[in-house]
């Protein structure tokens, strides 16, 4: 990875995406496969409406689910030492 002053180049350790209504195919799909292809090697999927969340990791090029939670739970990063959340303290209001 490249860093200068007014831009990043190369790719990250981790994306996460915060999904909505009108950007659900967007996110879990379209940007899926693009953060895939560039073998992103971890990427978030937080979906708000339905408390859910999920990691996702490359294993042999491809994605495959490293944790989930729906509703209660923990999730954790294999890439990002000591990085989890209870995904209670995340969606509770």
């Amino acid at each position: 990875m490249t860093i200068a002053q007014d831009w990043i180049r190369g790719v990250p350790d981790m994306v996460c995406e915060i999904v909505s209504k009108g950007t659900y195919h967007k996110d879990t799909e379209t940007k899926r496969a693009i953060y895939e292809r560039y073998q992103v090697p971890e990427y978030w999927i937080v979906i708000p409406e339905l408390e859910i969340m999920e990691v996702l990791t490359i294993e042999n090029g491809k994605y495959t689910v490293f944790a989930y939670a729906d509703t209660q739970g923990i999730v954790n990063s294999k890439i990002i030492e000591g990085l989890q959340f209870d995904i209670k303290d995340v969606f509770e209001e």
